[in-house]
């Protein structure tokens, strides 16, 4: 009993103590959930660099891509050395987020491949000619056989009110497999239609990163109809077997954290 009671009494006062640091920590260091996302961003922009080693052939090229995730999280470099550090002087709760993070990535990995095959079995059992003209991938792999390197959707003024609850929304995609220096013609276009004017948006897809279109369904005195969209890559190599696009999205979804 006696025993017990001790291990008991000892979990409580670790509690205690790990309550009353992260209460006294400084305002100019980030709180344990912005710390994690921030370490998740920073883990992937670490891989990203690493498998790309003859873009990022610099240091200034390696600090102004990791600079890209301190601005999409709002932070300044000095912001997060500074968390790094008091997190860091607290070895079992800088070690707890480090498994968290570690988890979330091994997770995310796992989804991705899961997203990646169950887009190979359907493509290899479906003809992509029977799908609906508003379907979207998740995923889209440009190896499969019957990508046609690349898709393309559209969506009426019915689909847009059932599937684009809200006023704002994008097209959102992420990137991977394109290797460093890779010149051929990648892109995606959305075309929005109104009633008296159609705004077109094109992105270059030239590195491996998430790519997203704003767009919204009321602009002044007009509402929008339609909208066409598609993604080609002009590239008949078996480089572009390599790349892979995941997280496809057309809607209201927030940007990952």
């Amino acid at each position: 009993m006696k025993s017990n009671f001790a291990s008991y009494l000892f979990f409580i006062i670790v509690a205690v103590l790990t309550i009353s640091s992260c209460q006294n920590r400084p305002k100019e260091v980030l709180n344990r959930k912005q710390m994690e996302r921030v370490l998740y961003d920073v883990y992937v922009a670490e891989a990203v660099i690493e498998s790309d080693y003859q873009h990022f052939n610099t240091p200034e090229k390696k600090e102004a891509y990791i600079n890209e995730v301190f601005k999409a999280h709002k932070i300044t470099e000095a912001q997060w050395d500074t968390s790094l550090s008091w997190y860091s002087d607290r070895i079992d709760l800088y070690l707890k987020m480090n498994d968290s993070v570690k988890a979330r990535l091994q997770r995310a990995r796992a989804d991705i491949d899961a997203q990646i095959s169950a887009q190979q079995t359907q493509q290899y059992t479906e003809d992509p000619a029977l799908f609906q003209p508003s379907y979207i991938p998740k995923t889209f792999a440009f190896s499969m056989p019957s990508s046609r390197k690349g898709f393309r959707f559209q969506l009426d003024s019915t689909d847009i009110v059932g599937k684009i609850p809200d006023n704002h929304f994008s097209f959102t995609f992420s990137v991977i497999g394109i290797p460093a220096d890779y010149n051929a013609r990648f892109s995606s276009l959305l075309a929005l239609r109104y009633a008296d004017t159609t705004l077109y948006q094109q992105v270059n897809i030239t590195e491996n990163r998430t790519y997203s279109m704003a767009a919204s369904k009321f602009i002044e005195n007009d509402t929008l109809s339609h909208i066409e969209g598609f993604v080609h890559l002009q590239d008949t190599t078996s480089i572009a077997s390599q790349i892979i696009m995941y997280n496809i999205f057309l809607g209201n979804k927030a940007f990952p954290q």
